[in-house]
C-alpha cells in the first residue's frame, strides 16, 4: 500500500502558486467512456489561471480516492488544469473508492493497454474542457509504472511524464516495463525516487537512468536520500524539504516540456 487513506498531498510552494489552497479549484467528479464502452470515473480540476499544459493523474493501487482529487486541485492551484483517473471501471464500476475498498483482486485484473485507454479518453475529457493543450502524466508507484510507460505507449497525446516512485519492472502483470521499454519511450521523463524505498531497489533506478541515457530522450532521475516509499505526503513533516523540492523539480519539468 503507498498512501494512508487520510493522507493528503503537501501543498505547492507558494511562489509558485496562481491561486489560494483555501479555494477555487474543487475538482467535479467525472464519468468517462474508454475505447471499449467502458465507464470509469475521474476527478477534474480546472485553473482559474492557465500556466498552458494540462495534467492527468495516475494513482496508486487503490485508484481515485481522495487524495488525488486533492492533488488535482493542487495542480489547478499551480495553474494547470489537472485529471485523476480511476482504474476499475472495468471490474468494480464506477468510484471513488472509500478507505473499505478491496483494491488488490481490482489490481490484479488490470491490463496496460487498459489503462492507456482510459488514460487517453481523460485526456480528452480534458481537452474538451479546457481547450487544446501539451499534456503530462503524473504517476505514483503503480501509477508511476503506468506513468513511464505512457512515455512509449501515449507518445502522441503526452508532452511528457513524471514518476513518483514508479515501479520499474512488470513481473506482476505478466508484462515488460518501464526498465525493459526504456529503449522505446519517446517522450521526456522526470522520475522522482526515495533512498530508502524498500519496493523500488537502488540498482534498478540506476539501470533505470543508464538506459534513458543510452536512449538520448531528455530525463532527469532524482533521488531524495533517506525517504521512503511514498514520502510525498503532508504528514511526513520530515520529508517536507523532498516534498518541496519535488513540486519545484515537477513544476519546471512541466514548465519546460508542456
Amino acid at each position: 500500500m503507498c498512501f494512508p487513506f487520510d493522507a493528503r498531498p503537501p501543498a505547492p510552494p507558494t511562489d509558485l502558486l496562481l491561486a489560494p489552497i483555501a479555494g477555487g479549484a474543487g475538482a467535479e467528479l467525472l464519468e468517462l467512456t474508454s475505447a471499449d464502452g467502458t465507464r470509469f470515473s475521474a476527478a477534474l480540476a480546472e485553473a482559474s489561471e492557465d500556466r498552458g499544459a494540462g495534467i492527468v493523474i495516475l494513482p496508486d493501487v487503490r485508484g481515485l480516492y481522495p487524495f488525488y482529487s486533492e492533488l488535482a486541485e493542487r495542480f489547478a492551484q499551480a495553474g494547470h488544469h489537472a485529471i485523476a483517473i480511476d482504474y476499475f471501471g472495468r471490474s468494480a464500476g464506477l468510484g471513488p473508492r472509500g478507505e473499505e475498498f478491496e483494491y488488490m483482486p481490482h489490481v490484479q485484473q488490470l491490463r496496460v493497454p487498459q489503462v492507456h485507454a482510459d488514460a487517453k479518453a481523460a485526456i480528452a475529457a480534458l481537452r474538451e474542457r479546457t481547450g487544446d493543450r501539451p499534456v503530462l502524466s503524473v504517476g505514483f508507484c503503480l501509477g508511476g509504472f503506468f506513468s513511464f510507460l505512457s512515455a512509449a505507449n501515449l507518445a502522441d497525446e503526452l508532452a511528457g511524464v513524471v514518476g513518483f516512485y514508479g515501479i520499474l519492472t512488470g513481473e506482476r502483470f505478466g508484462t515488460d516495463g518501464p526498465l525493459d521499454r526504456a529503449s522505446s519511450i519517446k517522450r521526456p521523463v522526470l522520475g522522482l525516487f526515495g533512498g530508502e524505498d524498500q519496493a523500488i531497489p537502488a540498482d534498478q533506478v540506476d539501470a533505470f537512468d543508464t538506459r534513458l541515457d543510452e536512449t538520448g530522450v531528455a530525463h532527469g532521475i532524482h533521488v531524495y536520500p533517506g525517504a521512503p516509499h511514498s514520502f510525498f505526503d503532508r504528514r511526513f513533516e520530515q520529508y517536507a524539504d523532498a516534498c518541496e523540492d519535488s513540486w519545484r523539480r515537477m513544476l519546471a519539468f512541466i514548465g519546460k516540456h508542456g
